[in-house]
């Protein structure tokens, strides 16, 4: 075979082609950015770095990311850009050098029921495949053994044209689908506590309903039931003949008369599923929230016993291993199992199958099942499972873009990331990083600090070069790079103990322990060992817990942080007070909204396919509010000047003077104390950055009255100089009284500590157990768990 003669890579002259390896970027003013320009090196790995908020995902995920998105959705036909997702150019002069863009974000996968591991990494397709190809006995088709496919079957008469007639033809279809019937696929019941419903002592005229809104003389539902003529309206509940409780609770919608009015009656229970259960619970008001919490309890299907499949998708069987027990194998172990199988008309199916399940656990989510629900991965498990998909890719001369990879992952296994980010490296793709840790940091062939502050503050390029550079820059993360913390020379002694006894959820093996009160405890463990199984699942209900979890913060674009902690209402109040006003007018989501922008600030103009126009609107500029209510002031400001003011300037506003506020200044204090004193008080919620959600969260549960605090893993987004705020805060929080249990993979946090729990020693299975109970000294000294080992060499002893 003759091959073509391959060029002199030494050769003076440079091809054309080979002049494309930089990427530019000229004048970028998204967010924050102040007119940022740079040129990154493509087929190299560039950290980003900088405070949390100072311009990091502006310029990452906001411009390159999305241009070179936009960009390639420009490549498909009009007709089918208007379904796909409009992006709107960013704000930037030149963007040059750009390649396709895959992102690899910290967004919580979709917390659909339905929605699993397995489904979200194609695992669970293959896995089908391969079961209805060799499972025995044969059942059917790949759908046979999906818990999103019912069983259907139908008959009946069709009419077709024939040689100019029409014939009448009977036919008939069936779908074998491997749905639970009870469940749905879900794996759960849902059952409604009726004693949340009503008092059953009481008859409906005496006001039995305990439902939010029920009230006695409401046309629409109580009175419907009273005045139905299906049940005794002056009779207790728990009287109801057999035949009025059917009626009562369950009876189809059937039309009747009340005082002359159509209305139609209802069941209680389908109307209430119909009312309250049928609606997002995120959207609801608490009150509401809080009612459908005590009503609906869950329980594993007992039909299916929560495999989510039916009995026949169940017994149908490879080497004595169904489906289900396959999805409800730790990874690691699944992949022994379609190791072991030597069946040469699947080889390639098997082979595909393996990759994946090798790539879970080499990129240490092999203690995880298929059949776990994706809703309940952590951010950092989120990414790495979507990493997946990318690890095996023959593509080249791709973009990939991470968002903090690190996170949620212990020291040991930090290394094992860094390893993947390389080998993409190594393949000839440009990697983009956003990190903090200095173990991640340290792999960089390219670093970019931005800072030199967040908010306003940020938003420029303070160093771009090499780590050793970075480190004698003098900016804040390179005067930060080196700190350790240093172990407590004397740690606080417990004012108590809360016992956890017998613990058992997931992977946890009969966990006896006490937590200590009063003190700052964190929990560790690499993971997947079980530190959230055991504090969020086993702590005893009453103890008097503030969780702050990780869960994502829900907000519109009218969101923002002065609606979301409740400021808002001591401020629209204080200026009501002031003007003679009702404070209804001093919310731009309700009667003091510009009528043109309906309060948005901005008007939308749709361009179909095309990205939306946002211009300020033109009534209001930008203020949202209608003029009459700007002209009312408090201390000299109008609404719009006080939700422009920051954290800082607002506290000092409400602290003193005409409009001195206690109400709005403690809340103001706590967003200060959470390091968010930059934050202007109108900011949209969308253009926060992860770590400053985390913090805004942190601040808005601090008003919660409760004695134990738990936070998981409160250093997420936040860099090196911030990690001494987060400590000074938990100092003070356990100083007030409080006992505060942090989960956590950061030795800074675990060296300040006054007392360590220990997770393992691995993960999964081989986890569960606690290796270590003691002060951080103790465990530096004994250095008998892989945390020990690693917190041993962070405090350098």
């Amino acid at each position: 075979m003759s091959m073509a003669p391959r060029p002199d890579p030494h050769s003076p002259a440079l091809h054309a082609a080979d002049s494309h390896d930089l990427i530019r970027v000229h004048g970028a003013r998204v967010n924050n950015l102040k007119d940022v320009s740079i040129e990154l090196p493509k087929r190299r790995l560039t950290v980003f770095t900088g405070v949390s908020g100072s311009g990091k995902s502006s310029l990452v995920f906001s411009t390159i990311a999305a241009e070179s998105q936009r960009l390639i959705n420009e490549t498909y036909s009009a007709f089918l850009q208007g379904f796909m997702p409009t992006l709107a150019r960013p704000e930037v002069d030149v963007l040059d050098g750009l390649t396709t863009a895959i992102i690899v974000d910290q967004q919580r996968m979709g917390a659909d029921p339905r929605s699993t591991v397995g489904t979200a990494t194609d695992a669970n397709a293959m896995l089908r495949i391969l079961f209805s190809r060799l499972g025995k006995p044969h059942i059917g088709s790949p759908q046979a053994f999906s818990f999103n496919v019912a069983s259907i079957s139908g008959a009946g008469a069709v009419r077709l044209e024939r040689a100019g007639k029409t014939v009448k033809e009977r036919r008939d279809f069936s779908i074998t689908g491997g749905m639970c019937p009870r469940c749905e696929g879900r794996g759960k019941v849902s059952d409604i506590d009726l004693s949340q419903l009503y008092d059953d002592s009481k008859s409906l005229s005496e006001g039995a309903f305990t439902i939010p809104g029920w009230k006695s003389d409401s046309f629409w539902t109580v009175r419907v039931y009273a005045e139905s003529g299906f049940v005794d309206p002056n009779k207790p509940i728990r009287q109801f003949t057999k035949k009025e409780m059917q009626d009562f609770l369950y009876k189809e919608p059937t039309k009747v008369k009340v005082e002359g009015v159509n209305l139609t009656y209802e069941g209680l229970i389908p109307k209430i599923q119909k009312s309250f259960l049928s609606k997002d619970r995120e959207a609801m008001q608490p009150h509401i929230r809080e009612f459908v919490d005590r009503a609906v309890t869950f329980a594993v299907c007992p039909e299916c016993d929560g495999t989510r499949l039916t009995e026949a998708a169940r017994s149908s069987k490879i080497a004595g291993i169904s489906i289900a027990d396959a999805c409800a194998m730790e990874i690691r172990d699944l992949a022994e199992w379609v190791r072991g199988l030597d069946e040469p008309s699947v080889a390639p199916l098997l082979g595909k199958l393996l990759h994946t399940l090798d790539s879970f656990v080499e990129i240490g989510l092999g203690y995880l099942s298929l059949e776990r629900p994706a809703g309940t991965l952590s951010g950092g498990e989120a990414q790495r499972t979507k990493m997946i998909r990318h690890l095996g890719s023959a593509l080249t001369d791709v973009t990939y873009v991470f968002d903090e990879p690190t996170i949620g992952l212990h020291p040991h296994d930090i290394q094992r990331m860094n390893d993947l980010l390389l080998r993409l490296r190594d393949k000839g793709n440009t990697v983009l990083v956003v990190e903090h840790k200095p173990e991640a940091i340290a792999i960089a062939d390219h670093v970019v600090d931005i800072g030199p502050g967040a908010g306003t503050a940020g938003g420029t390029i303070c160093y771009e070069g090499t780590l050793e550079g970075l480190r004698a820059s003098g900016t804040i993360t390179g005067r930060h790079l080196d700190d350790r913390a240093v172990l407590k020379e004397t740690v606080r002694t417990p004012k108590g103990t809360l016992e956890i006894r017998g613990a058992t959820r997931h992977n946890l093996r009969d966990v006896d322990v006490d937590i200590p009160l009063g003190v700052l405890c964190v929990v560790t463990g690499v993971a997947g060992s079980g530190k959230s199984s055991l504090i969020h699942g086993s702590i005893p209900a009453g103890a008097g817990v503030v969780s702050v979890d990780q869960g994502a913060i829900k907000g519109s674009r009218r969101s923002n942080p002065a609606t979301y902690t409740g400021l808002l209402d001591p401020i629209r109040k204080a200026f009501a007070k002031a003007s003679g006003v009702k404070p209804a007018l001093f919310s731009a989501n309700s009667e003091g909204a510009c009528p043109t922008c309906n309060g948005a600030g901005v008007i939308y103009v749709d361009l179909g396919m095309m990205a939306g126009v946002e211009t300020p609107c033109e009534e209001c500029e930008g203020k949202r509010f209608q003029a009459a209510v700007l002209e009312y002031h408090l201390g000299g400001r109008d609404i719009s000047e006080v939700l422009a003011m920051s954290v800082i300037e607002a506290q000092e506003f409400f602290g003193a003077g005409e409009a001195r506020t206690p109400a709005a200044h403690a809340i103001l204090e706590r967003l200060a104390d959470v390091g968010l004193g930059y934050l202007s008080l109108g900011q949209p919620l969308t253009t926060l950055s992860g770590g400053e959600r985390q913090r805004l969260k942190l601040a808005t549960h601090m008003a919660d009255k409760g004695g134990v605090y738990v936070l998981d893993e409160p250093t997420t987004g936040l860099h090196l100089a911030d990690v001494e705020h987060l400590l000074g805060l938990l100092d003070r929080l356990v100083d007030s009284g409080k006992s505060v249990i942090v989960i956590e993979h950061h030795q800074a946090v675990m060296a300040h500590a006054d007392w360590i729990i220990d997770l393992g020693p691995g993960a999964g299975h081989d986890g569960g157990r606690i290796v270590f109970e003691g002060t951080p000294a103790d465990l530096v000294a004994a250095r008998s768990t892989l945390t020990g080992e690693h917190l041993a060499a962070y405090v350098g002893t």
